[in-house]
C-alpha cells in the first residue's frame, strides 16, 4: 500500500469512485508515450469521485464535492490529488462512471473538431478507430456540431455500436472496396475532415477518401504503426495534415485552455459525448482494463471501480 502524499496549496484530494481506462495509460507502463514518468508508477489519468479535502489556495470545490476530470498519474487508486484545472463539478445527468470516462476523450474531440478541424454543419466527418472512447466522443460531438458522420471500427459488434451512438454510416475497415464505400456515402464528394486516432496502413486509405482542401486531424497511433503520409497526394488534392495536443495545448495556452473548459462544461450539463462503458473492473483487476485495451475488446471505455 502505498502512504497518500502530502496536500499542495493548490491540490485537491478526491475518493476516487470510478477511473477511466485510456490508451496512454497503457502506452505509459511499456514508455511509449509522450510523457514518461519514471517507474514504479500509478497508471490511471481519468477519474470521478468525491472531493476530500482541498489545498489552502482552494476556493472553487470544498469538501463533499462530486467531480470529474484528468490527472497525468494515480488514478488507479483509492485516492487521487488533481488540480482545479483539471477537473470540474460531476453533472447530475452522469453517474460516477460515466465522468470518469467523459473527460479525456471529450477534451480531445472538442479540440480536434473545435480548435483544429472547425466543424461546420453539414460536413462530412470520418472517423477512424470510432468506437473507441476518444473515436466515439468525436462521433457525438459530430452529431452534435451538425456534421455528416462515417465511423470505422474492426467487426460488426462494433459498427452496430457506432450506427446506436448516432452514426450517419459505419463501416467495417476491411469491408471490400472501402474508400469507394465511404466515397459513396459522401455523394462522391469525399468527406471534408478525417479524425485519426489509429494511424498506420489505415491513416494512408482514410486520405484517399478527402475531398478538395480536406483536413486531416492526427489524433494518435492506437494501431502502433506511424503513418507516412504522401507529400505529393496532399499537393495533388490541397489537404492539411494537423497534429493535435489537447493537454498540452491548454498548457501552453491559458486562455484557450479556459474557452475550452467553459466550453466543456456547458457540454458536460448537455449530456453531450455521454460514454458507452462496455467493460468494468474492480480496482484490484486494473491491469484487466489495460488488457482489454491492448486486445481491442473495447467498445466505448472501460472503467476501474475502486
Amino acid at each position: 500500500m502505498l502512504e497518500a502524499p502530502p496536500l499542495g496549496p493548490n491540490d485537491i484530494r478526491i475518493a476516487v469512485r470510478a477511473a477511466g481506462a485510456n490508451f496512454p495509460d497503457l502506452l505509459m507502463t511499456r514508455g511509449g508515450y509522450q510523457f514518461r514518468p519514471d517507474p514504479p508508477f500509478v497508471p490511471g489519468m481519468e477519474v470521478a469521485g468525491d472531493v476530500l479535502e482541498v489545498g489552502s489556495a482552494i476556493t472553487a470545490f470544498k469538501a463533499g464535492d462530486r467531480v470529474m476530470g484528468q490527472c497525468r498519474l494515480g488514478g488507479f487508486a483509492e485516492q487521487a490529488i488533481v488540480t482545479t484545472e483539471g477537473i470540474m463539478p460531476l453533472p447530475p445527468a452522469l453517474t460516477y462512471e460515466e465522468g470518469a470516462a467523459w473527460f479525456v476523450a471529450a477534451t480531445t474531440a472538442w479540440h480536434a473538431l473545435n480548435d483544429k478541424g472547425q466543424v461546420k454543419p453539414g460536413e462530412t466527418l470520418l472517423v477512424l478507430g470510432a468506437s473507441g472512447g476518444v473515436g466515439m466522443a468525436a462521433v457525438q460531438l459530430g452529431k452534435h456540431m451538425g456534421a455528416k458522420v462515417i465511423g470505422l471500427a474492426s467487426n460488426d459488434d462494433k459498427v452496430a455500436a457506432l450506427l446506436k451512438a448516432g452514426a450517419d454510416h459505419a463501416f467495417r475497415n476491411d469491408t471490400p472496396d472501402l474508400v469507394d464505400a465511404i466515397k459513396a456515402a459522401t455523394g462522391g464528394k469525399g468527406v471534408d475532415i478525417v479524425y485519426d486516432p489509429v494511424g498506420g496502413p489505415l491513416a494512408i486509405t482514410a486520405t484517399r477518401t478527402l475531398g478538395w482542401g480536406g483536413r486531416f486531424l492526427i489524433v494518435g497511433f492506437a494501431s502502433g504503426e506511424i503513418p507516412k503520409f504522401p507529400a505529393n497526394h496532399a499537393l495533388i488534392k490541397s489537404y492539411t495534415i494537423m497534429g493535435l495536443r489537447a493537454g498540452e495545448s491548454a498548457r501552453r495556452d491559458p486562455e484557450l485552455g479556459r474557452r475550452n473548459r467553459a466550453a466543456l462544461v456547458d457540454l458536460a450539463n448537455k449530456g453531450v459525448m455521454r460514454p458507452m462503458i462496455s467493460h468494468r473492473f474492480p480496482l484490484e483487476q486494473a491491469g484487466d482494463a489495460l488488457r482489454v485495451l491492448e486486445n481491442r475488446e473495447v467498445i466505448g471505455r472501460a472503467v476501474v471501480t475502486p
